[in-house]
């Protein structure tokens, strides 16, 4: 466990601290695409409407970022290896919105490349480099399908000497100081009440992309986004998210953030999505299906 100053002292802290919290790059000056609008008629508006995103993302950070996407108008389809199951309760949260579908991405190489082919999303959750032998690499794809943004999470970012390390919330929470802050006076570790570092980088994921994409339409050329779980981290322990917010120890109204609704797994009880604004949905137009129940095919 270390404390913050201790985080900022370490290579990896200090390669870190060097980045935005939010990275966009441009990767080559492929044409700019067209889009439908954001929203017509009665409906909520949508700006990510006509949107195919290809999640390959597992656990939190990145399922939240595309079930963000999915509230927002985009069609996200699910890719899992067959043999890597998700947890059902967190694949039932995470899932909202989006369709499902397992798929070798050896095995069925010409399936994948069926879909990347109209995607205009790709979003990766895996450790940096762990999916480069698959082609998957953010260059190789905008070279495959040119104009294609390529979103990409990591628990410690794609640089510094812990680039090619895995991670998770809860590691990055110890080894940023945030267990140390949140700690007793007697050293003992201490947790923040949620997952923020996951669920926090999934949502500045998603604008990430929305931002890439409205660029992509704008001035053309592929565009890579990157986030990482300890850049979100140092931003967390910097200050920069404090405000007025309700004491640990009070009670939170939760009641107008919750709903219920029937789907393909049961009655659910939900958490509505934090992302709110004038005309926009409240709520997915579809709930989550089973893990793996769909075909692996654009509709």
């Amino acid at each position: 466990m270390r404390t913050p100053e201790e985080w900022a002292a370490h290579p990896q802290g200090a390669e870190v601290a060097k980045r935005p919290l939010v990275e966009r790059e441009r990767l080559d000056s492929a044409p700019a695409r067209e889009l439908p609008p954001p929203g017509t008629g009665a409906g909520p508006l949508l700006p990510a409407a006509g949107l195919r995103v290809l999640d390959l993302t597992r656990v939190i950070a990145g399922p939240v970022a595309t079930r963000t996407l999915a509230l927002l108008g985009a069609d996200v389809l699910r890719l899992d290896a067959p043999g890597l199951p998700e947890l059902p309760g967190q694949h039932a949260d995470t899932g909202f919105g989006k369709r499902s579908a397992l798929l070798d991405l050896t095995a069925d190489r010409e399936v994948f490349e069926e879909l990347l082919a109209t995607a205009d999303v790709v979003v990766t959750g895996y450790r940096p480099g762990a999916l480069d032998r698959l082609g998957l690499t953010a260059g190789a794809l905008a070279e495959r399908r040119p104009g294609v943004v390529v979103a990409q999470l990591s628990a410690w970012g794609a640089y510094g000497p812990w680039g090619g390390r895995r991670g998770f919330d809860s590691l990055v929470q110890v080894a940023t100081g945030i267990a140390a802050t949140e700690g007793s006076a007697a050293g003992r570790p201490g947790v923040l009440p949620a997952q923020a570092l996951d669920h926090g980088t999934g949502y500045l994921l998603a604008a990430g992309v929305l931002r890439a994409v409205g660029e992509q339409v704008e001035v053309g050329g592929s565009r890579v986004v990157r986030v990482a779980l300890a850049r979100t981290a140092g931003w967390l322990l910097s200050g920069a998210s404090r405000g007025d917010g309700v004491s640990s120890s009070g009670d939170v109204a939760v009641g107008g953030w919750l709903s219920e609704r029937e789907s393909a797994l049961g009655r659910l009880r939900y958490a509505l999505s934090p992302v709110v604004f004038e005309g926009g949905p409240r709520d997915w137009g579809r709930g989550p299906g089973g893990w793996g129940a769909d075909p692996a095919r654009w509709v």
